[in-house]
């Protein structure tokens, strides 16, 4: 018996398809990186000359790219390909990248131990780190709720993020060792 598959659509529809499901990411974090300027300002402030800069942050997991621009009100993400140039490239774990812009997850660690790699100007990528580390943020900031709702975002984030990770964990509990430099 045959199988029956769907067509594939041609690159153009493919292209408009792809489009039309990113846009409302896009504007959902567009929006997410607006509001934290406005809430948090301090953080975009020292960054400095670098919020301009274009950061890819590539997830191995899925066949995208976030395009990042953190500069204040007029910063923008957008869903690209892979292969997009920018300024600084961070690729990774979708997981490992969460936790770092968190701060749950130590990324001197993850970059040594080759969970990440990292390319590119890292005079921007390091004012970036230092950014989010001074400001501590947390899920809830992302999601621009305080108080008891914010701690309550904040324990459903990160439990769910440990959750996963140990979703990804072997099996057997034995951790895979990791690569020599």
């Amino acid at each position: 018996m045959l199988e029956q598959r769907m067509p594939e659509l041609p690159h153009p529809a493919r292209w408009l398809a792809a489009a039309l499901l990113s846009w409302p990411l896009e504007m959902i974090l567009t929006r997410t990186l607006h509001d934290l300027a406005e809430r948090r300002p301090e953080l975009f402030e020292r960054l400095g000359d670098h919020s301009r800069c274009v950061f890819v942050v590539r997830p191995t997991d899925p066949d995208f790219a976030f395009f990042v621009v953190p500069h204040r009100w007029q910063g923008k993400v957008s869903l690209v390909r892979p292969e997009t140039c920018g300024d600084v490239h961070i690729e990774g774990p979708l997981l490992g990248l969460l936790g770092l812009l968190d701060g749950t997850l130590d990324g001197d660690a993850l970059f040594f131990n080759r969970v990440i790699s990292v390319s590119g100007r890292t005079d921007a990528l390091l004012a970036l780190r230092n950014a989010i580390e001074e400001v501590e943020l947390r899920p809830s900031n992302l999601l621009g709720v305080s108080g008891r709702p914010g701690e309550i975002a904040d324990m459903a984030v990160l439990r769910a993020l440990e959750a996963l990770q140990r979703m990804g964990e072997p099996k057997d509990g034995t951790a895979e060792p990791a690569e020599a430099f």
